[in-house]
């Protein structure tokens, strides 16, 4: 959530940065939010006033009261009671209009940061690394969904069958894949400092609400109604509300926590050859790294996440690319995001494996997430997360590309997690 005294600093940079979003109604939007405010103030105000004559006469009763005038003080006690009635007025009323305020700023996405490209579709995002050369594969090769047929890795028909389509079946060797890069995975960050975490897979509305899912993509995620809570869209959702409500001490930052989950997304409006075999699922495996970082090293910090990310891809032999995101392709609640893709040599397309985001204070004002600092202060502290990595496509791309005439060669960091070499 945006910071009310950042609107009231600057209210043109800040509609101009969320039109880089687009956000169409922008001016709007922090128009109505500085009206509400004033309007808040104003009531506070004369709230303030009458809160202030109230104890101004009750001072006054108390004198006359001490001296024995208790009948000079009747009327001052009506008069008092009015003000009481007047002042309960007052106080639902800056009730409302703090609710109205509250309720306009969380419409507000965060807003993207001064190397956010200008853009508003995805062909606009910044290409900020790219593989000097793509793989060639034989004039015969197939996608994933043949291989993984062929070769009786993964059954999507059997995921139709028992829960409907996105939800894939892995068998035998591709059982034995996920589990070997989600260990792989694991064990890259623990080597790189990350503190291991096994969250919940289902989180309440507070918590959905205070990474920022809540109330923009409730459409895109799964809802337990009976008991009021939505299965996990990532793992960054449950890890990083660990820290909601907590002061964390300056001398720690940053705080890095990996964790895999499963996932679960509606995907709702996705159609087409781009959602087939595991292109695009509903449920899919997951290894998130978090940081909770001091707002002076956050870029640093997202920076050393996105090198991070490169060597896992560059360890698992795959031609990638890394975009930055232009302001109309990224999240509502990230300030800079990082897409890496990998190169789908069968489907000759390229494939998102990872996003990579800093999202400055805009999750830790929603969580109350905090430091102490060495001047006794609490600020606000710097999010950030990114997937490292999210399994489907990885396996697509690995599968598509490896393939030979005998089989597919698993490439040979995996090797000891498999517990073999070739498929």
């Amino acid at each position: 959530m945006l910071l009310l005294q950042t609107l009231r600093q600057n209210p043109a940079f800040v509609i101009e940065r969320l039109q880089l979003k687009r956000v169409a109604d922008a001016a709007e939007l922090v128009e109505a939010v500085l009206a509400t405010d004033d309007d808040r103030k104003n009531t506070k105000n004369q709230l303030d006033l009458l809160l202030n004559e109230q104890n101004q006469l009750a001072r006054e009763i108390g004198s006359l009261m001490q001296s024995g005038q208790k009948e000079a003080t009747e009327g001052l006690k009506a008069k008092v009671a009015a003000l009481k009635e007047q002042s309960r007025t007052f106080e639902a009323q800056v009730e409302v209009l703090e609710k109205q305020q509250y309720e306009l700023l969380v419409r507000l996405p965060n807003l993207p940061g001064p190397l956010v490209p200008a853009g508003k579709t995805p062909e606009d995002n910044e290409i900020v690394y790219q593989v000097k050369s793509l793989p060639e594969l034989a004039p015969n090769a197939v996608p994933h969904w043949d291989l993984a047929k062929q070769y009786d890795l993964i059954d999507f028909e059997l995921g139709v069958k028992i829960t409907g389509a996105g939800f894939p079946v892995y068998k035998g060797k591709g059982a034995r894949l996920q589990r070997a890069l989600i260990n792989y995975f694991l064990d890259k960050g623990l080597a790189e400092g990350y503190f291991e975490i096994q969250p919940p897979i289902l989180v309440n509305e507070d918590s959905g609400f205070g990474t920022g899912q809540l109330p923009d993509k409730e459409g895109q995620m799964y809802y337990a109604g009976l008991d009021q809570l939505y299965l996990i869209p990532t793992a960054e959702v449950p890890v990083t509300n660990l820290y909601r409500d907590v002061i964390l001490k300056e001398e720690d930052l940053p705080v890095k926590n990996v964790a895999y989950t499963p996932c679960f997304r509606r995907e709702a409006g996705s159609y087409g050859k781009d959602v087939r075999g595991l292109n695009r699922l509903h449920q899919f495996d997951k290894v998130e790294i978090v940081q909770i970082a001091h707002p002076d090293k956050s870029y640093e910090i997202l920076e050393q996440m996105r090198n991070y990310v490169a060597g896992l891809v560059e360890s698992l032999e795959l031609p990638y690319r890394i975009l930055r995101l232009c302001g109309g392709d990224m999240g509502f609640a990230s300030a800079m995001t990082y897409d890496f893709e990998v190169w789908s040599g069968a489907q000759q397309r390229w494939l998102e494996v990872s996003s990579v985001s800093n999202f400055e204070s805009y999750q830790s004002n929603r969580l109350k997430l905090r430091y102490k600092a060495s001047d006794g202060k609490n600020y606000l502290a710097h999010t950030l997360n990114g997937s490292a990595m999210a399994l489907p496509r990885i396996v697509a791309a690995l599968l598509e590309n490896n393939q030979t005439p005998e089989g597919i060669r698993i490439p040979e960091v995996l090797v000891p997690y498999t517990g073999f070499a070739f498929i």
